[in-house]
């Protein structure tokens, strides 16, 4: 099969190169269609409880997580200038596009009781200029005597003063977002600049907008570094800038293909869809380096460059097709997940990996047959001698030293089943982000200041109308919020009871005194109030309560405090739920962003697992098809799986928890390591047939010759993943550096412990596995195409 699309393809080079020209051609158009995406990954598929309650939650009472909060600490806040100054700060803003509420300690208003109609008026406490600092002192004292908003929206105690910014849906969810923020920040920082005080930023609107700036800004970058590393490890190899830039410009066709993907099946640009760039440059070298590397070998042996090229594909194509086989696979198990941000990474890099390696089959025999043949200085690296001695030692220690080979192999087993056990199960809403990160200060500032940000949301449906307001409910709910305010990483709740105390203090004249429940001598009194008052009550009512009355919602805020401590908080928050409301009388539920990051991370994780052993299973089978032998398999198997084991251990024993972005480090590189163990065990067929079934002279041989590419694609693949080491992301940091060493592992795996396990085995297994009829046709010496019929007129 490889003969004949060998000599197609050097038949019909012009054809093949304008063809996949003119593919690339449309895929660069394509990409001006890629948008990056400013949206909540779902994480939870649409049929989970978590995720139906969460969205009956926000088709009830709207939106949770569409606020964006600033905040500074200043014990002289309360200073004319700088008040003024913070009261045009939040017109500014209010004015801005896309803003639809702002509420700060400037910005809020208050209940006062308007005896002749009998109802409540809403007024702002501050004017939008305040004269003199005695009348602003006045007006601080009626801050300092709202309990309503001490602990959310400010923090008498810590001197601490926010400001709440909502942001409209439209935007919330479009580029437009980015505009927002960018002019937010605008005004804040000239106040800043001019009182000389630092604001912190925090939400989820902003926390999303930066974040995916840095990702588009790191997508870029590791697309330069990943190209400009394999160029230096490239040309350190091949010492021929031909070859180099011929390499790295077939890589750039294939990531021009991997955003044309994005675009054409609509898939923006995600944490996770950013990685695949870079990650296909260094992916895709081993493609080149295999073929070129067989090239020049052939091309040594005899002289004559079309034979050469007819060979390489012979002998390689099949190589590097089942290769790719495996390692698109291996990405392509993240497509029978639910998690949609997964299923889209699984479709773009398994399309991907797939196209890059009919472009590589294509172009590099098609150009190379137009080049010149290549000269000495270009194939002096088959003769390097630091290789060549390294593949020669490694060569005696498989002959030799298989005792201890295999007694090393086994100890790097138990020492890895020892970490494993210290693995632990965590993960943070910023877990991405380093600790230095100003993200992660900021919203530590507001953990410490505001006892957390993440919304965590209550709803209690009583089922029948109007009795979300009897006093008897309202104590609950109170009972309720104090239950929960005794954790010390949860806030106390904004609800209909903090409503109902804020009419109460209003009622007697605003005396804090009253902020308090009314009593049922004075319930009734408090409620024809609240009834006759105007629209403004009813809408700041609304937000916590339903149409009928019957549905209650209680807004928390908790800190982040990672997936474990979080499914704690959630066990104890239904479990209190469940004696103050018995469940045969009322509807309960527990949500809200955090939640829905929690519910989705656990989700996440199990996803992984699963596809994880499913790419193990699917490589097996396929190894199974290729040897048809059992034992075959586990020898295949074991090289890749005891650097994964190694990897495990590395995590337990410094800590690194499992988590999204630390478990896809074991599909990635399951996919990856095992190209080697294909290549390797490819040549050992040929090298059998070659040498009348002679295992010692075939391992050898196999190693000497696959080794080469093996230890350059490993040297590229360790330097091109550790470039991710370089990320402000702390998953895309540990998907680097993790990759990276397993990749490393794998590759002296394959070197080592392969070819010593066949040399064990023998004939036991090997002649059997490889007397059988091979998977796809191999190359037949005698089988050459006639390279007269193939020379350029």
């Amino acid at each position: 099969m490889w003969t004949k699309i060998a000599g197609l393809i050097l038949r019909n080079r012009w054809t093949f190169i304008i063809c996949v020209l003119l593919g690339t051609v449309f895929m660069g158009i394509q990409m001006r269609n890629v948008h990056m995406s400013y949206e909540h990954a779902d994480l939870l598929p649409a049929t989970d409880s978590a995720f139906i309650d969460y969205q009956n939650f926000l088709h009830t009472f709207g939106q949770e997580g569409n606020v964006m909060v600033v905040a500074v600490e200043d014990s002289n806040f309360f200073e004319l200038n700088k008040i003024n100054d913070w009261i045009k700060m939040g017109n500014d803003i209010t004015a801005l596009k896309g803003v639809t509420a702002l509420i700060s300690a400037t910005h809020l208003f208050n209940l006062y009781k308007d005896t002749e109609h009998q109802r409540f008026e809403v007024r702002e406490v501050f004017p939008d200029s305040v004269e003199s600092q005695h009348a602003l002192d006045s007006l601080a004292d009626i801050i300092r005597n709202l309990p309503f908003y001490n602990g959310t929206l400010y923090s008498l105690e810590q001197n601490t003063y926010g400001m709440m910014i909502t942001v409209a849906a439209d935007v919330m969810n479009s580029p437009d977002r980015v505009r927002l923020v960018k002019e937010i920040r605008s005004v804040t920082d000239n106040f800043c600049n001019k009182h000389q005080i630092e604001m912190h930023y925090s939400g989820m609107p902003y926390i999303r907008v930066v974040n995916a700036e840095n990702i588009k800004f790191e997508m870029y970058l590791f697309i330069v570094l990943s190209l400009l590393i394999t160029t230096i490890i490239l040309y350190f190899f091949f010492r021929s800038w031909r070859t180099v830039l011929f390499c790295v410009g077939i890589i750039g066709l294939c990531v021009i293909w991997a955003v044309g993907y994005m675009a054409l099946f609509n898939i923006k640009i995600t944490l996770l869809t950013a990685m695949l760039p870079p990650l296909l440059i260094v992916i895709g070298i081993p493609n080149c380096v295999f073929m070129i590397n067989k090239y020049h070998t052939e091309y040594m042996l005899h002289g004559n460059q079309i034979r050469a090229l007819q060979r390489m594909v012979q002998k390689i194509g099949n190589n590097c097709l089942l290769s790719n086989i495996t390692t698109a696979a291996g990405f392509a198990t993240f497509i029978i997940t639910s998690s949609q941000i997964l299923v889209d990474f699984g479709i773009i890099a398994f399309a991907s990996i797939t196209t890059e390696f009919f472009i590589s089959v294509i172009l590099i025999p098609a150009i190379f047959g137009f080049l010149p043949p290549p000269e000495e200085k270009q194939t002096k690296h088959l003769k390097n001698v630091f290789i060549n001695d390294v593949l020669h030692y490694l060569n005696n220690l498989v002959k030799n030293h298989r005792n201890y080979i295999y007694w090393v192999s086994g100890s790097f087993v138990a020492v890895s089943i020892v970490g494993m056990s210290l693995m632990k199960t965590t993960g943070y809403m910023v877990d991405d982000l380093k600790p230095s990160d100003p993200i992660r200060q900021d919203l530590s500032f507001f953990e410490s200041h505001f006892n957390g940000l993440m919304p965590l949301e209550i709803t209690v449906d009583f089922h029948k109308p109007q009795q979300a307001l009897s006093l008897t409910n309202l104590r609950k709910l109170e009972e309720l919020n104090d239950e929960i305010r005794k954790d010390p990483d949860i806030s106390r709740s904004v609800s209909i009871v903090e409503v109902t105390k804020f009419a109460s203090q209003a009622f007697y004249n605003g005396n804090p005194a009253y902020y308090k429940l009314p009593t049922s001598i004075n319930r009734n009194f408090i409620l024809k109030y609240v009834v006759n008052s105007n629209t403004s009550t009813g809408a700041i009512a609304n937000s916590f309560i339903d149409t009928t009355y019957s549905k209650v919602r209680l807004s928390f805020r908790i800190k982040d405090i990672g997936t474990l401590k979080m499914e704690e908080a959630t066990d104890t928050i239904t479990h209190i739920l469940s004696r103050i409301f018995p469940p045969d009388k009322t509807t309960t539920k527990v949500t809200g962003s955090s939640v829905i990051f929690f519910k989705g991370n656990q989700y996440l994780i199990k996803n992984l697992l699963t596809s994880l052993t499913l790419a193990i299973l699917l490589i097996a089978l396929f190894m199974a098809w290729m040897f048809k032998n059992r034992k075959m398999v586990i020898i295949a198997l074991i090289p890749n799986i005891i650097p994964l084991l190694t990897t495990a251990a590395i995590m337990g024993f410094t800590g690194i928890p499992i988590k999204a972005s630390t478990i896809l480090v074991f599909s990635v590189a399951f996919g990856i390591s095992v190209d080697g163990t294909i290549h390797y065990l490819a040549k050992y067929r040929q090298e059998l047939q070659a040498t009348n079934w002679n295992i010692k002279v075939s391992v050898a041989n196999a190693l000497q010759e696959t080794g080469k590419s093996m230890i350059y694609t490993s040297i590229i693949l360790f330097f091109g993943f550790g470039i991710f080491a370089f990320s402000n992301f702390g998953g895309t940091f540990a998907l680097g550096v993790l990759t990276s060493i397993t990749l490393f592992a794998a590759m002296l795996a394959n070197l080592i412990l392969l070819p010593a396990m066949l040399l064990t085995m023998e004939k036991r297994t090997t002649l059997k596995s490889f007397r059988a009829e091979p998977l796809l046709e191999l190359y037949n010496e005698d089988e050459d195409i006639d390279s007269d019929k193939l020379q350029i007129k």
